[in-house]
């Protein structure tokens, strides 16, 4: 079982190909359905990585999707132009299961 990215820039693909996750570069809304559906099709990806803003061109039919298919799991991740604040997310799971604020 293997990783696909689908990403709606070159530099969030680049980086994942360096730890061996292939993938593609979409900008329309119509191109990253046709890629999606054609990689939920394929039985050897059971991850499929999605750039933010990609999700947020159809949330309706990502919210769907996870919600009635269990593979492959469709996970969104944040580009480099993200907002994204994981950092501090790990660090209040850490805080809290350790009982240290960090």
């Amino acid at each position: 079982m293997k990783f696909f990215l689908i990403s709606d820039n070159i530099d969030t693909l680049m980086g994942l190909r360096l730890v061996g996750i292939e993938g593609v570069v979409v900008h329309t809304r119509k191109d990253f359905l046709e890629v999606l559906q054609s990689k939920m099709r394929d039985s050897s990806i059971a991850i499929i990585l999605v750039t933010t803003k990609l999700v947020d061109m159809c949330p309706d039919i990502i919210s769907e999707i996870k919600l009635k298919q269990q593979k492959p799991l469709i996970t969104e991740i944040p580009d480099r132009h993200g907002n994204s604040k994981i950092g501090e997310t790990i660090d209040g799971y850490v805080s809290e299961a350790i009982g240290v604020k960090l």
